[in-house]
Formats: structure tokens, C-alpha cells, sequence
């Protein structure tokens, strides 16, 4: 093994909860039981639903019912970027309309302070700070890029957003090459651990049964279905995210697409000044096999990436265990940014799922027909969205039961989006596979020729993965 990874802790979920501690897991379900409104999934989406339709709604009794415990799955494994991305928009606007498309980037702006206000006041100490997103670009073709996503983030009201050349991002954060970098304020660091474990904690206290330990094996109308009773209600809410394959019948809804991550330890005083990062902005770059980063409250650096994208089959990890590949990976990309940290010892490395729906867009959906609900889809930008889609949902369950209206949440035109199945296997495989390996090819090319134009195997990658 080599020094880097001497003592590199592989799995254990994420290196969030080595270093908040695992949960005590809550008491499963014991039979069949009745509830107002089941939720499947104890991760933000379904903890933040719960949150809010308790909140609005008190009288309602909620269930919740989660596999494992809550933020076992991406809830406690992202990379804390708590931001105003959401996937899809593009999309919207050329089925709904760009006016459409700018509501739904507005509640996503407005959904980061949102979640930081929920955080106060409910007392969670979630290390919390907004410095905003910092993306980065590294070659003639990637500022090409930052410079065109730029301008399209701006035409969709983000006033706010900042562009810089080489000098004022390196005031930033000293990323080796880099020649200009696009800021904006929407965006937070989060331990993702520590959010989470308030969140189920600020859902309890308002009444809501959390059944950890209970795996749902299948939802129907009516009823969420598990290995120790049944849970019938009106409203029954899938908020499974990347663990959906596992659900009866829903093997080709989204696929669980993996991210792995890396942290380093603690570095020093002398090492942070030689990388900077004083405003500890989240930071992303604009390859096509991106990365993503936070410099943590106790003063690591935890970066992620792709990794091996996806398993046959649907199937997902154990515990977050990461082949040695990523690794060496993931720290190549650490130390590509960041030379000065070329002898820092790698101390936790982890994986865990997304979903990826066929079109790659984050959907909310009730179908009153049948009391049947989910949100999810979020293709890694979730810890944000997800706040909105609770909150969507809410106002779809009170407005479906007679208890409101529309609201604006519910008027959004991620709502009701209907999407195509992925194909099945092997041809899931081999596309995902394929696209990534594309991806890869295409930023290695751009390094190498040094011109402004994106690669050509880049955009057919994206019209394999059905982005455009």
C-alpha cells in the first residue's frame, strides 16, 4: 500500500459518521399499523417532508419507515454542498417555458437560506458556513465552458454571480492551473452527519414514529410493505433516492449511480496557507468528470468524484467500502489542484448511490388517484433539493386532502414530470460504463491540446446519457 494510504480507513459508511458517531438505531416496526401518511426513506427528502407537513399540519400522524437508519444512505455520505443546483432545469424550460424554468431556480436560491434558517432555529450544529460555490476551470476548453455557464446562470436571474480571471480565484482558493473560476453567494458548507442526525431529532420531537431497521419491500396504494407488518394509510411517500431499484417494480426507475469520496487529515497551519481557502467555499471544477470539495470544520479537505460509476444490476455498495483505484483516483485529482499537499496522508475514503432518472431530471410527483407520492432524482445535487421537494410535497398532500390550496411550490414545473424507464440489463451497464470512460477520454483530450473548444467525445457522451 502506498505511504498516502497508510491507515486509510475504507467504508465504515462515510468518515462523516467516524466522526459523529453512529447512530443508536431506532426500534423497527412490530406489526401492522395505520397512519394518515406513510413516508419510505429516512434521508433528507423524507425526514424533510415529515418536518414540514407535522409542522403545518400537526394532528396528522406520520410514519416513517427506514431500512437501515436515517442518513445511512446519501444523506450521510455527500460531500456537504448545501446549493442552489438543480438538475433538470435546462430541460423545464424547453417543456414549460423559461419563465417556468427561473421560478424553479428562484426556490432553489431561496431553498439554501431556508434550510440554514431551519438549522438555527431548531438549535442543530451542523458547522454550517455560507461562503458560496466556487467552480473552477483548468484548461482553455473548461474556461470556455465556465465562461458560457456563466452567462446561462445569469440570464436565469442569478444577479449575484461572480466571474473571475486566474489572479482573483487564486484569492480564493490557490487551485495549481487554474485560469478563472464563476462564484456564486447561493451556497453552504454542511457536515452532513450532523444535519441530518438534527433533522431526525427535530422530527421526533413533533411527533412524527420513526421505524428504523425496517426494510419497505413493496409500495402500492395504500400500503408500504415490509418483512414485519404492513403500514396502511391514504398517502403513502417514496423518498428512496438511490436505493429505489431495491423496491418491488421499481428496478429501472432510477438508476443508482455511485460517487466515491475522499478525506485527508487535519492539515496544518502551514499547509492551509499554502492552498488558502479562507472563505471555505464549497469548490467544483468544470470537467466533464467533475469533482466537488469542502474544507471541513476541522480542517480537512473531503473531495469526491465518480469513481466506478455504477454496479450491475442496480445493485449498491456495503457500507460505503471503495475500490483502491478510486482512491489513488480521487487523491490524484487532490493533489492535481493542490501540489503543496502531495505527502498528505489520505484518512477516510467512502462511496454511496444517487438516483438518476432516464433524462436526468429531478422530479416531485402525488398521483391523487392513488394516494402514491415520491421525489427524488437528484443526480448529487440533493442536499438542497431536497428540502424543496419536502416542501413540495407537503403543500401536494394538504392540497390533495383539502387542508390548502396550490401554492407556488406545487405550481413548479418539476411537478407531475414524467420520465422513461432505463433500459435494462446489460445494455444499463454497458451505456453507463461506456459514458463515463467518454467523459474521461474527453477531459484527458482537452488537457493534452490545450484549445477552447469541448471535446467532441463529451457531447456524444451527453447525447448517450440522454442529457440533451
Amino acid at each position: 500500500m502506498s505511504s498516502w494510504a497508510s491507515g486509510v480507513v475504507n467504508g465504515g459508511i462515510s468518515y462523516w459518521y467516524a466522526d459523529d458517531g453512529l447512530p443508536a438505531v431506532r426500534e423497527p416496526l412490530t406489526g401492522d399499523a395505520s397512519a394518515d401518511v406513510v413516508i419510505v426513506g429516512g434521508g433528507y427528502t423524507g425526514l424533510w417532508t415529515a418536518y414540514y407537513l407535522k409542522k403545518a399540519a400537526p394532528f396528522l400522524r406520520i410514519t416513517v419507515l427506514e431500512q437501515r437508519f436515517c442518513g445511512y444512505g446519501a444523506s450521510g455520505r455527500n460531500g456537504g454542498w448545501l446549493y442552489n443546483g438543480i438538475a433538470g432545469r435546462d430541460r423545464y424550460a424547453k417543456l414549460h417555458g423559461r419563465e417556468a424554468a427561473v421560478r424553479l431556480q428562484r426556490a432553489m436560491n431561496d431553498t439554501v437560506g431556508e434550510v440554514v434558517r431551519v438549522v438555527r432555529e431548531e438549535g442543530v450544529e451542523a458547522d454550517v458556513h455560507q461562503g458560496g460555490v466556487l467552480e473552477v476551470a483548468r484548461t482553455p476548453a473548461q474556461l470556455a465552458r465556465l465562461k458560457e455557464f456563466h452567462a446561462h446562470e445569469v440570464a436565469f436571474g442569478e444577479k449575484d454571480r461572480e466571474l473571475y480571471g486566474a489572479r482573483e480565484t487564486a484569492e480564493r482558493i490557490r487551485v495549481a492551473g487554474a485560469v478563472g473560476s464563476t462564484w456564486t453567494p447561493h451556497g453552504a458548507r454542511v457536515h452532513p452527519v450532523k444535519l441530518m442526525k438534527g433533522l431526525a431529532a427535530a422530527v421526533e420531537a413533533l411527533g412524527v414514529t420513526i421505524h428504523e431497521a425496517t426494510p419497505v419491500t413493496e409500495i402500492r396504494p395504500g400500503h408500504a410493505v415490509t418483512p414485519y407488518g404492513t403500514v396502511r394509510a391514504p398517502y403513502v411517500l417514496r423518498c428512496t433516492e438511490g436505493f429505489t431499484a431495491s423496491l418491488k417494480g421499481q428496478k429501472r426507475t432510477w438508476l443508482p449511480m455511485n460517487s466515491s469520496m475522499i478525506a485527508t487529515e487535519p492539515l496544518s497551519e502551514e499547509q492551509w496557507a499554502t492552498v488558502g481557502w479562507t472563505g471555505r467555499e464549497t469548490l467544483g471544477d468544470m470537467a466533464h468528470a467533475y469533482m466537488y470539495a469542502q474544507r471541513t470544520a476541522d480542517g480537512r479537505i473531503a473531495l469526491g468524484g465518480r469513481g466506478v460509476p455504477y454496479r450491475f444490476g442496480s445493485r449498491t455498495d456495503n457500507d460505503g467500502r471503495t475500490q483502491e483505484a478510486t482512491v489513488e483516483a480521487l487523491r490524484k485529482i487532490l493533489v492535481g489542484f493542490f501540489p503543496s499537499l502531495a505527502g498528505v496522508r489520505i484518512a477516510h475514503a467512502w462511496s454511496g448511490v444517487l438516483g438518476v432518472p432516464r433524462d436526468w431530471c429531478a422530479t416531485v410527483t402525488l398521483d391523487r388517484s392513488t394516494g402514491l407520492g415520491w421525489a427524488g432524482g437528484y443526480v448529487g445535487s440533493g442536499v438542497a433539493t431536497a428540502n424543496l421537494a419536502g416542501r413540495t410535497l407537503r403543500d401536494l398532500v394538504r392540497f390533495d386532502s383539502g387542508q390548502g390550496g396550490r401554492t407556488e411550490l406545487t405550481d413548479l414545473p418539476w411537478v407531475g414530470h414524467k420520465v422513461r424507464r432505463w433500459e435494462p440489463e446489460p445494455l444499463r451497464w454497458l451505456g453507463v460504463q461506456g459514458m463515463y470512460a467518454t467523459y474521461r477520454a474527453a477531459d484527458r483530450r482537452e488537457a493534452v491540446r490545450h484549445g477552447a473548444q469541448s471535446s467532441r467525445l463529451a457531447r456524444a457522451a451527453d447525447r448517450v446519457a440522454g442529457r440533451h
